[in-house]
This record gives C-alpha cells, sequence and structure tokens, in this order.
C-alpha cells in the first residue's frame, strides 16, 4: 500500500461536523512521525497532528522517579494525561484545544504547542503506546477510530536511523549507539506485542 493509498483510506474518516482520531503506532524509528506529517499535508487543513510524544515526563520527574536512563518506555509518560487529551478532542467543544509537542532540542514537552480548532474534522496522534493494553495505555485504543502499526522491511536500517537521530540532536555517537541498544530497542519489543491491535499494517 502506497502513501497515495493511505491518504486515500485516511480520507474517509474526514466527515465533518464530526471529529474522529486517527492512531499511527509502531517502534522508534519505525516511520511513524514521517507518514503522519505526510498525512498532514495532503489532508490540511481538515487534519492536524497531535503527537503522543508531548506527554514525556519532565526530566526532574524522571530522575525523581529514578527512570531519567529509561526515558521513553512506556512508565515515563503521563499515559492518563493522554488519554485525557484524546477524550477532550473527541469531544470536539466549541473551544480550541491545545496540545503539548515534544521539542527533542530541549528533549522536553513544550505546554499549548498545539492548537486543534473546533472544526478539525480528523486528528491524527502517533505514538509508541497507542496499542498498548496495560495500565492507563489500555484507554488509549478505544477513542481511536482507526489504528494503524507502522513497521520498517529493515530492521538494520531502522537501528541505524534512530542512531543517527539521538546524534543529530546532541548525543555523542557512542552514547547514542548504546542508548538505542539498551533502551530504544527494549521499548521497541513492548511495541512489537501490540501489532495484532492494528486495523492496518503498514510496512516502509
Amino acid at each position: 500500500m502506497d502513501l497515495q493509498d493511505l491518504v486515500t483510506r485516511a480520507r474517509r474518516l474526514v466527515q465533518p461536523g464530526q471529529r474522529r482520531i486517527l492512531g499511527i503506532a509502531g517502534a522508534p524509528g519505525a516511520g511513524k512521525s514521517t507518514l503522519a506529517a505526510a498525512l498532514i499535508t495532503e489532508l490540511h487543513p481538515h487534519a492536524v497532528l497531535v503527537p503522543m510524544d508531548g506527554f514525556h515526563l519532565a526530566n526532574a520527574e524522571l530522575t525523581r522517579l529514578g527512570r531519567r536512563d529509561r526515558k521513553g518506555a512506556p512508565d515515563t509518560f503521563d499515559a492518563a494525561g493522554y488519554v485525557a487529551l484524546l477524550r477532550r478532542l473527541r469531544a470536539a467543544g466549541p473551544h480550541p484545544v491545545y496540545a503539548p509537542a515534544y521539542d527533542r532540542h530541549l528533549s522536553a514537552g513544550v505546554v499549548g504547542a498545539i492548537r486543534v480548532e473546533p472544526d478539525v474534522p480528523l486528528v491524527v496522534t502517533e505514538g509508541n503506546y497507542l496499542l498498548l493494553d496495560d495500565g492507563p495505555w489500555a484507554a488509549v485504543r478505544p477513542e481511536l477510530d482507526e489504528a494503524w502499526f507502522v513497521e520498517r522491511d529493515d530492521d538494520v536500517a531502522r537501528v541505524a536511523q534512530l542512531i543517527a537521530r539521538h546524534v543529530a540532536h546532541g548525543k555523542a555517537p557512542e552514547f547514542a549507539r548504546d542508548w538505542v541498544s539498551r533502551s530504544d530497542e527494549a521499548n521497541a519489543r513492548v511495541v512489537a506485542g501490540t501489532r495484532g491491535r492494528a486495523d492496518l499494517v503498514v510496512t516502509l
């Protein structure tokens, strides 16, 4: 299935006067953000992107909890807050909803960075754990009208891209390689177990 097929499928969710939510899940480096951004470009102004990553816990809080070296694991996000946002987005009241974004250069969430107008019919959300059936994450899937799972046909390329991304955002190459092998790949194994809860599997 190529991009235009995916755009056509996503466009079917666009119903004026109704708010629909499309979720895109997948392992770190699988291409979720790239696909989501491409969909938004094609569907603008009828769709807006609200990533899950804005709900990373602050670094100071992760340090307090003893989880700083596992940033990106399921318990390093405010999953309940993310669910609450999805419910607000689904309700589509008369006022705009402001969602957080994640700034990779700051390594922190930015509150109120994404404005979702009440008349936007489609919200696209992407992240690792949209299909995780555990703890507060289990409440995410029922809020999605459709869920896609993105995977790469070349795992070596996915890992290499992850390392390059970390280096581009300030990590030393050796540290980036260690982080990916120790943290990102552990998270990828968790995400892989959620594949069966998707409506569609997209291979990039």
